[in-house]
C-alpha cells in the first residue's frame, strides 16, 4: 500500500470515527420514549421504590428496565453516556461536585425521598456522655462530609466556619469545645467501625444496611420532615422536558408510592414530595 492511500484510509476512518460520535450524540439526546425507559439505582430503597414504581407503570404500559449499581459514580457516568436514560440515587449537592468534576450535562428533575442521616454509638447512651478527645466519625466523600459536621454542629458539639462549600472538611470546623478527634472513614465503612469510635455521622442506608434504625438507634439525627438533603430522579439535560418524565413523576409522587415508603421503612427513610 504506498502512502497516498495509507493517507486516504487513514482519513476515511477518521471521518467514520466522526460520523459514529456524532450518531452517539444524536441517539443521546433523542426524546426519551413514552414505552420503554431503563432507570439506574443503587442496591436498596431506591431499588425497592423502583421496582415499586415500576409495577404502576407496567398497568399503564410503561416498561420500566432497572439496572443496579453498587457505587454512586457509575450511573451518572452512564446516564450522561447515554446507557441510562434516568437515574435515581443522589442528593443535589453530590449532583452539583459530579457535575462540577466531570463536565456532565445531566440536571435533576423532580424528587424522591430523603435519607436523614444520624449520629450512632456502640458506647454512648446520650450525647452527653461524651468525653473530651473522644473519637468521632464521619465520612470522608465530599458533600456527605460537611452534611455530617453540620449535624454534629446542630448538635451543639461544634462550630463550623461560615460560607463553607460543599468540599469543606474537619479543617472547616471553628471551634471544638471537648477537643473531638475527628476521623474521616469511607462512608460505607462507618458501621464497622462504630465499635472504634465514641459517635459516628452514618448515611442512613449503611445504617440500615447494619441493622441500625434512625429511630430507635440514633443519637441524633437531622428532621424527618422537610428534610434538606432529598434525593432526586435525574435526566440528561437535553430529556428533562420529555413527556416520560413528567409521567414517571407521577408514579413517584403517587399515593401508592408514599404508602410504600411509610410502611416499608419506617421513617428511616421519608417521602421528599
Amino acid at each position: 500500500m504506498n502512502i497516498k492511500s495509507k493517507s486516504i484510509l487513514a482519513g476515511t476512518s477518521l471521518l467514520a470515527a466522526i460520523a459514529l460520535s456524532a450518531c452517539g450524540q444524536s441517539d443521546a439526546s433523542e426524546a426519551l420514549s413514552n414505552e420503554s425507559i431503563t432507570i439506574g439505582v443503587t442496591g436498596g430503597p431506591h431499588q425497592q421504590i423502583a421496582e415499586e414504581v415500576k409495577k404502576l407503570a407496567a398497568e399503564d404500559g410503561l416498561e420500566l428496565d432497572i439496572k443496579v449499581f453498587n457505587d454512586y459514580n457509575t450511573p451518572n457516568a452512564a446516564l450522561a453516556e447515554g446507557s441510562l436514560d434516568v437515574n435515581s440515587y443522589q442528593t443535589l449537592s453530590f449532583l452539583e461536585l459530579q457535575k462540577a468534576d466531570k463536565g456532565y450535562k445531566i440536571d435533576e428533575v423532580f424528587k424522591t425521598v430523603a435519607f436523614p442521616m444520624g449520629l450512632y454509638s456502640d458506647k454512648l447512651t446520650d450525647i452527653d456522655e461524651l468525653k473530651e478527645g473522644d473519637k468521632v466519625a464521619v465520612p470522608n466523600d465530599p458533600a456527605n462530609e460537611l452534611r455530617a459536621l453540620r449535624l454534629y454542629e446542630t448538635a451543639g458539639l461544634i462550630t463550623l466556619k461560615e460560607g463553607l462549600t460543599d468540599k469543606a472538611t474537619k479543617r472547616d470546623i471553628a471551634e471544638n469545645p471537648l477537643n473531638l478527634e475527628f476521623i474521616e472513614l469511607e462512608a460505607s465503612q462507618l458501621p464497622t467501625q462504630l465499635p472504634e469510635v465514641a459517635l459516628a455521622a452514618i448515611n442512613t442506608n449503611f445504617a440500615m444496611g447494619a441493622g441500625l434504625s434512625i429511630n430507635e438507634d440514633a443519637l441524633f439525627h437531622e428532621d424527618t420532615v422537610d428534610n434538606p438533603y432529598p434525593n432526586y430522579v435525574v435526566v440528561r439535560t437535553d430529556n428533562k422536558e420529555d413527556e416520560v418524565v413528567e409521567t414517571l413523576k407521577s408514579y413517584y409522587h403517587s399515593d401508592e408510592i408514599r404508602t410504600f415508603i411509610e410502611e416499608t421503612f419506617n421513617g428511616s427513610i421519608v417521602p421528599a414530595f
